[in-house]
């Protein structure tokens, strides 16, 4: 019943935002906003996405692969192609691969560019549901003002005409549905689209005025006071920075003050950014999270000025970090996000993933770029994660796809409501204590989880502790297993003793996994997160059933650092893949 009232709750909702959206607005609201044709751009923004130029001569040759699908022309306009795939479709009508033609800079290069926008100005094509969806509206106007220079130089009049008018119609078109944008990350990426035209285009004020307006609101609701996400993903960091910094610059090349709200939400991101860092760079694969483009990641760590060490606690968007001496462990200790941004949300309470310098040893299973589709419901279920399974249930539940999961996606319907956090030290060493009740309903079971790292970073102790949820006595029979999932690179040995695991390391360094009492098995799993698609690693696993055996203690502890072969005692198991 909960369930169905949170539901009912978010579509009605959603129902109430569209309505609004169509009734008489007042002035200066963007419902109300004209947005005339402009007669000129007065600025082009910053674009801090690098191009590739060599993808610049794929396109001219007519090659176009996008998510990981290919498409060839054949004498055909892209537009007019049934597209592969519904990722492909998004990346072609976003335009974001102007980039490369403009990083070719190329003579060719531009008239290719200059006629596939043309040729989408006459007909956007098959795929014109996902052309008009807000994202992606979104993206083709930013790209289109970012690329304008390079677009527009050498164009004849009738074609800047042209690009002027279709640009204001697709302004006039995100204005309208910028209410029922889905909320998170695409709502705010239709906001930041109607304040760069506001600012990029002549005669915008009154647009202006009241997109920053609206944008103030949602980076107020959608940026959490230490700077994570409302929607708990990791990677809208990265995103909305490298659309928040160009428009910041945008501002000043309008010589315009920039929103105090703008400035502040760039400020409290920032440092979540080192936050969700392991040595190597990448960033922890949590709700969504997949693979971490370096380049883009370095440049807008080239904007923070204050290149701090990384704050270790984010109550507000719930994880915990624990780090020394190059080991770093880092925990997703919060509750699901609210259901109206949940819609790429893991079932991941008190998972964690752990790296020793440059290399990464206990992950998530993360989530690949390209066929989403397809490993969405196992990236998101609780098994794809570094904690303790109850029952071979995930913490949460998910909106069961059918015909309302079209219109709303698949968001959490229901999951942990407390987790409660407890952080402190001990002879120099970190401790983490996290409890959640996301087992409490279907199995009556509050699963707790201590993390232990010493100071010297060469022993993290970890603790998964059962006890009966409020109401029940004692605890029901059900079994439960804690998953350690491993990165690809790491190679796992075999000892006698069955409760011990030899972890070994790039670089020759190894540690040493123990669960004392029980017989840890190496099973098959799967790194989405790979720049290259999914590919297959190990797991460890630990079974054991309640209540029977409430209490697991596990132990990483590094045996190795040096150089020095491996010994060769035990059977080896080598990753797959």
């Amino acid at each position: 019943m909960a369930e169905r009232l949170r539901l009912a709750a978010f579509l009605a909702g959603r129902s109430l935002r569209s309505l609004l959206s169509r009734t008489p607005a007042p002035p200066l609201t963007l419902g109300n906003v004209t947005v005339p044709v402009p007669e000129r751009l007065v600025i082009a923004p910053q674009d801090l996405r690098t191009g590739d130029p060599t993808r610049a001569s794929e396109i001219y040759a007519g090659r176009f692969a996008f998510a990981g699908k290919i498409a060839m022309l054949e004498g055909k306009s892209p537009f007019e192609l049934e597209p592969p795939s519904e990722e492909w479709a998004e990346v072609l009508h976003g335009f974001g691969w102007l980039r490369h033609m403009r990083a070719a800079g190329t003579t060719i290069a531009r008239a290719n560019a200059r006629a596939l926008v043309g040729d989408w100005m006459r007909d956007p094509g098959v795929a014109r549901q996902v052309a008009a969806r807000s994202d992606v509206s979104a993206r083709r106007i930013i790209s289109w003002l970012t690329q304008a220079p390079f677009v527009l130089q050498d164009a004849d009049h009738d074609f800047y005409k042209r690009f002027m008018r279709s640009l204001a119609r697709q302004v006039r078109a995100l204005r309208r549905a910028v209410s029922d944008a889905p909320d998170g990350y695409p709502r705010l990426l239709a906001l930041v689209a109607l304040v760069f035209a506001g600012l990029c285009m002549s005669d915008q004020s009154r647009l202006l005025r009241a997109a920053q307006k609206r944008l103030v609101e949602e980076l107020d609701r959608q940026i959490l006071p230490d700077g994570g996400p409302l929607s708990r993903s990791p990677g809208m960091l990265i995103a909305l920075l490298l659309d928040l910094l160009p428009l910041r610059h945008a501002y000043a090349a309008r010589n315009q003050p920039a929103p105090p709200a703008l400035m502040n939400a760039i400020d409290r991101m920032m440092p979540m950014l080192r936050f969700f860092r392991h040595g190597d760079g990448a960033f922890a694969l949590f709700h969504g999270m997949s693979h971490t483009a370096a380049d883009q990641l370095a440049t807008i760590l080239a904007y923070d000025d204050a290149r701090g060490a990384p704050v270790a606690n984010a109550p507000h968007a719930g994880f915990q970090r624990l780090e020394a001496k190059g080991t770093v462990v880092i925990a997703d200790t919060g509750t699901p996000p609210p259901l109206s941004v949940s819609g790429e949300a893991h079932a991941s309470c008190l998972a964690f993933e752990m790296s020793s310098g440059r290399h990464r040893i206990i992950v998530n299973c993360g989530m690949t770029d390209v066929n989403r589709d397809r490993w969405r419901q196992a990236a998101r279920a609780t098994a794809a994660h570094s904690t303790v399974v109850v029952g071979e249930t995930s913490s949460c539940r998910f909106l069961q796809a059918g015909r309302l999961s079209k219109a709303v996606g698949t968001p959490i319907v229901s999951g942990p409501r407390q987790v409660s956090v407890q952080r402190g030290g001990r002879d120099g060493a970190i401790l983490v204590r996290a409890r959640q009740d996301g087992y409490a309903e279907p199995f009556g079971v509050l699963h707790q989880r201590s993390w232990r790292l010493a100071p010297d970073g060469a022993r993290l102790d970890g603790e998964d502790l059962f006890s009966p949820a409020p109401g029940r006595e004692t605890l029901q029979k059900v079994n439960y297993t804690a998953r350690f999932h491993l990165h690809p690179a790491i190679e796992v040995e075999r000892l006698d003793d069955p409760s011990t695991m030899l972890i070994l390391v790039p670089g020759g360094e190894t540690w040493a996994f123990v669960a004392p009492g029980q017989t840890v098995q190496i099973e098959e799993s799967v790194y989405l997160a790979a720049p290259d698609g999914p590919r297959r690693t190990l797991q460890l696993s630990v079974t054991a059933a309640l209540p029977e055996a409430p209490r697991l203690l596990w132990t990483l502890v590094r045996t190795r650092d040096s150089e020095e072969p491996r010994p060769g005692h035990g059977r080896s198991a080598r990753r797959a893949g």
